[in-house]
């Protein structure tokens, strides 16, 4: 039976540094797979090379394909950061584009003021 005085606060720290680093790496070697998935310039067997390098020897084909293709992961993260911003554009647009549909019914009569109210309110939440 193990207790907490068998147990140093140095250990313990070295336990959370070996921990940390192990969920680092496996995070590392989860973005570095899924940037070889999504690319689309490499062929079927490269990605299959890619993948076998990185389970045979983890440390040299992780560091490996960082250097080889560090332009690729670059474009990848500017890829989704300009997806992410369309996505906010669109939203920030359509929530717009509602508001107005609201008023042109307003401004005909179709619907009251408490009702375009809360067209509103329902597209500024969803926006």
């Amino acid at each position: 039976m193990v207790l907490a005085s068998d147990y140093p606060f140095m250990d313990i720290l070295w336990s959370m540094v070996i921990f940390f680093c192990w969920v680092v790496w496996i995070w590392m070697m989860i973005t570095l797979l899924g940037n070889v998935f999504y690319r689309r310039d490499l062929s079927g067997f490269g990605k299959a090379m890619w993948v076998i390098f990185m389970i045979i020897l983890p440390f040299l084909g992780a560091l490996i394909y960082l250097i080889v293709a560090h332009d690729k992961l670059q474009e990848q993260g500017q890829d989704r950061m300009k997806a992410i911003q369309d996505m906010q554009r669109g939203a920030a647009v359509s929530a717009t584009d509602e508001i107005a549909n609201a008023k042109a019914l307003l401004d005909s009569g179709a619907i009251t003021q408490p009702e375009f109210d809360a067209l509103k309110t329902k597209a500024l939440a969803a926006g």
